[in-house]
């Protein structure tokens, strides 16, 4: 614990606590999360650092793992308060159970305190110890800012209690002991409105490639739709939960990007803590619903049992295992990090593929690499574009530079033309009279296909993709109009 002599004036110190109140965020779980990241194997010792006592725990994080201060998710209408009450020659304290060595961090990015009182690796600063240190610092002319259930003490002894953001269960306890709030500092998204964001629900419009063998095949059979159908829920649930786990390996860099920053975990408008029950809650459904599969196919249709019952379970595990390699390390390899990217679509695919027992054509297989390599592509060219338009030279928590923007769009638009020669392929091959009546019709997809790819990467090149092809293509209204196009084309061919 450190503090400067309190200021002399009529109205008394004013102390602000750090985590959920100055900062919507915990700094102490955003700083694991940034050691998880930089130095996996730092995390073995965390047992043994919460033995020597929590305030030791956050000493030894702190002293392993910088945190960035300047971009952590400030509350801003409770900055600008504070800044007011700077003006007025008001003493502010920033009091926090956080470590002394961060405080002094974020304290010095403001110059709003008179002081610091933080925990010191031996004490904990929280609850009654942040008492009796306001105590014998300030006697009992003080005033608290608190937003969690442990400063209810805090609130209760202090001149104006103050709160921001306050938990659901700090809200309960001062209405229990009718303590009124003096001012409430909110700056925070509703869940309801945060909560998809975070599991990405727009996302899932790349799980449909696990219904594409199927409706290719034509193999209109209601137990294997259902079981597409459970694989769809399945992979949908996988995949929210990996990316939440990217979200939180990547706070750091997403605080820095102009539009990531609005991401629900990056902004602070949703718990780290809560995300990480999430993924075990959505990983856990996602297994129970893969493991499901097989008996509700065979239940629906008792002669139409899967040859390899758990195939999709594998499929699920491979796309598990390689969007966690993908967050930890693979993202950074340059080049390495679109073939991962590309893989995961064509995984769904696959995983479709073993949840139907209907097999993926070597045209569709062939198709899907360079068509989503193009995706994977643009989405990195998309990203340099408007790192470029910011006067940035290297994509934060990537391997790319803003030269490396023309070679991109080379590869990208390279690969996505090839996946057009390979669908010119398919149509002149002879199988692809055996499941379309007319198959001269499917030559309207070459067109189609062509100007969707070349609009997605002029609107590329102009800066106005929005770096996520999947969003493009469900929110444009021209890509949604081609999107209907190659539907007709189908069903007019069959």
């Amino acid at each position: 614990m450190s503090t400067s002599a309190p200021g002399i004036g009529s109205l008394p110190a004013l102390c602000v606590d750090l985590d959920g109140t100055l900062v919507k965020s915990d700094t102490l779980v955003d700083s694991t999360l940034a050691l998880a990241r930089r130095n996996p194997a730092a995390l073995l010792q965390l047992p043994r650092w919460l033995t020597e006592g929590k305030a030791a725990l956050k000493r030894h994080i702190t002293s392993n793992v910088e945190l960035d201060v300047a971009h952590l998710p400030y509350n801003r209408e409770l900055l600008q308060y504070l800044e007011q009450q700077k003006a007025a020659g008001r003493s502010i304290y920033l009091a926090t159970a956080a470590d002394s060595v961060l405080a002094h961090r974020i304290a010095t990015h403001f110059n709003l305190f008179a002081g610091v009182l933080a925990s010191d690796g031996t004490t904990n600063l929280a609850g009654s110890n942040k008492l009796a240190a306001f105590r014998q610092t300030f006697g009992d002319d003080f005033t608290y800012i608190g937003n969690a259930r442990p400063d209810l003490t805090l609130l209760q002894n202090c001149k104006e209690p103050m709160v921001a953001n306050p938990t659901a269960g700090l809200r309960s306890a001062l209405r229990a002991n009718g303590i009124v709030p003096v001012r409430s500092f909110e700056e925070r998204v509703s869940p309801l409105r945060a909560w998809p964001k975070a599991i990405r629900i727009h996302q899932w419009a790349k799980n449909t490639l696990i219904f594409l063998p199927l409706l290719l095949a034509h193999a209109w059979d209601k137990a294997l739709f259902a079981g597409a159908f459970i694989a769809f829920l399945s992979f949908g649930l996988c995949a929210s939960g990996t990316y939440i786990v990217n979200d939180l390996l990547d706070l750091e860099a997403d605080r820095q990007h102009p539009r990531k920053r609005r991401r629900p975990f990056a902004s602070g408008d949703l718990s780290a803590i809560s995300g990480v029950a999430v993924i075990a809650l959505f990983l856990v459904a996602s297994v129970c619903l893969a493991i499901l599969l097989p008996h509700v196919v065979e239940l629906i249709s008792p002669s139409l049992g899967l040859a390899r019952p758990y195939h999709f379970l594998e499929w699920l595990g491979i796309y598990a295992v390689t969007t966690l390699a993908y967050s930890l390390r693979l993202k950074r390899a340059v080049m390495v990090d679109v073939i991962v990217l590309s893989g995961l679509y064509t995984i769904r695919i696959l995983a479709g593929s073993a949840a139907t027992g209907v097999a993926v054509s070597t045209w569709l297989a062939s198709f899907s690499i360079f068509f989503f390599l193009s995706l994977a592509f643009v989405k990195r060219y998309a990203e340099l574009e408007n790192l470029r338009e910011r006067g940035g030279v290297t994509a934060g928590g990537r391997s790319y530079h803003v030269s490396d923007i023309e070679q991109l769009r080379s590869f990208g638009s390279a690969s996505g033309y090839v996946s057009v020669a390979v669908l010119t392929l398919y149509i002149s091959n002879l199988n692809a009279v055996e499941l379309y009546h007319h198959t001269n019709r499917l030559w309207l997809l070459v067109p189609v296909l062509l100007l969707w790819i070349s609009l997605l990467w002029l609107r590329a090149s102009r800066g106005e993709l929005d770096e996520d092809p999947v969003v493009y293509a469900v929110t444009d209204r021209r890509s949604l109009l081609l999107g209907l196009a190659v539907v007709a084309i189908v069903l007019l061919a069959l």
